[in-house]
């Protein structure tokens, strides 16, 4: 089980977005995540006329490592560590530290 899925809102913990909050897009082999509006890196893109395709300078989002991430508790609102347990029925499921809730019972 991983400590940061897809879906998760996570808060960036080191780097030049050190503070800001966004949604995990994908999470990549490497151990490095794709963060909406978190390491956005200008691409130089051709244009490509026979589909239509419009070239110039994108914005898109850069994979950021696991690392530098750390889960968005909501009822504290700010950004903490999680731990694992298992549930009366056999479940594994991860919960903050600070306060003992369940993060994936859903």
């Amino acid at each position: 089980m991983q400590r940061i899925k897809k879906g998760d809102d996570v808060i960036v913990t080191a780097g030049r977005d050190k503070g800001k909050r966004g949604n995990v897009l994908r999470v990549l082999d490497d151990e490095r995540a794709l963060v909406d509006n978190v390491n956005l890196v200008k691409k130089h893109k051709r244009g490509n006329p026979n589909t239509g395709e419009t070239g110039g300078i994108m914005e898109q989002e850069a994979p950021i490592h696991l690392s530098n991430l750390v889960l968005y508790n909501p009822t504290t609102k700010k950004g903490e560590r999680i731990g694992y347990k298992r549930l009366e029925d056999g479940r594994k499921v991860r919960y903050f530290k600070s306060n003992g809730e369940v993060i994936d019972l859903a």
